[in-house]
């Protein structure tokens, strides 16, 4: 298979699964990332501005969707600290590729994982409305969006320890990203990671992100809340060790 051709199988396939992660679990979003670093594999500033264009397409269906059931309350009182987070994404972009940051990012979301984990074993603990795990998750999120597209498994976990709804689940996690990944472009772009090449590329990307919104939108109608909770959970949990190991 030649590069070119290559490069159009793994962003295909990153923007079906990204697609389906805005409507469907939003933990698949980590195989998105994964796949289009397969696309840039040559470049990962490169895969991270590419994944843009798809993110925001992914957004616009998934507010449309899911809107309506905002937790605003939730959401609100993360802002603060995601700003925090992003300006300090959009500073360390300019001196350190997020890929240098990967490890230590996933640490810190295998260790949400497990406190989750315990936290549903236990049938214990309601760290998740404590303030330090707000500001925590808060600025992991706006920096981890930041510097590599990878706050997905951030907020699965902070939404999962919420209680939420699996409506509210998602129109929380819809208005979360489709705000910060608007604020994205402008410092990727200054970065060079969002490129004339790469715009080009989502005429391609952009499509095959609708075949994963439709695919999702069936999942997700079809799963009761238990199911929904546990593969959200499963998936953000693969997404920190992704993000660990990978």
């Amino acid at each position: 298979m030649s590069g070119g051709v290559a490069r159009l199988v793994w962003g295909g396939l990153s923007a079906v699964c990204m697609g389906f992660s805005k409507t469907g679990v939003p933990g698949a979003s980590i195989l998105a990332v994964v796949l289009m670093a397969q696309a840039y594999h040559e470049d990962a500033a490169l895969s991270v501005g590419a994944l843009v264009p798809v993110l925001l397409v992914g957004d616009l269906f998934a507010v449309y969707l899911y809107a309506r059931y905002t937790a605003w309350d939730r959401l609100i009182r993360l802002f603060p600290s995601v700003a925090v987070g992003l300006i300090a994404g959009a500073v360390l972009l300019h001196y350190v590729r997020g890929n240098a940051l990967r490890p230590i990012l996933g640490a810190l979301v295998v260790a949400m994982f497990v406190l989750e984990v315990y936290r549903r074993a236990s049938a214990n603990g309601h760290y998740g409305q404590k303030w330090w795990y707000v500001w925590l998750t808060g600025m992991l999120a706006g920096f981890s969006t930041m510097v590599g597209n990878a706050a997905g498994p951030v907020m699965t976990m902070y939404l999962l320890s919420q209680n939420l709804p699996k409506d509210k689940f998602m129109g929380t996690t819809a208005m979360f990203f489709f705000t910060v990944n608007l604020l994205k472009i402008a410092p990727m772009a200054l970065e060079g990671m969002i490129t004339p090449e790469t715009m080009h590329f989502a005429t391609y990307t952009v499509p095959m992100t609708l075949v994963g919104v439709g695919l999702g939108r069936w999942v997700f109608r079809q799963m009761s809340q238990n199911t929904f909770d546990m593969a959200a959970l499963i998936l953000g949990g693969i997404g920190g060790l992704w993000l660990l190991v990978g």
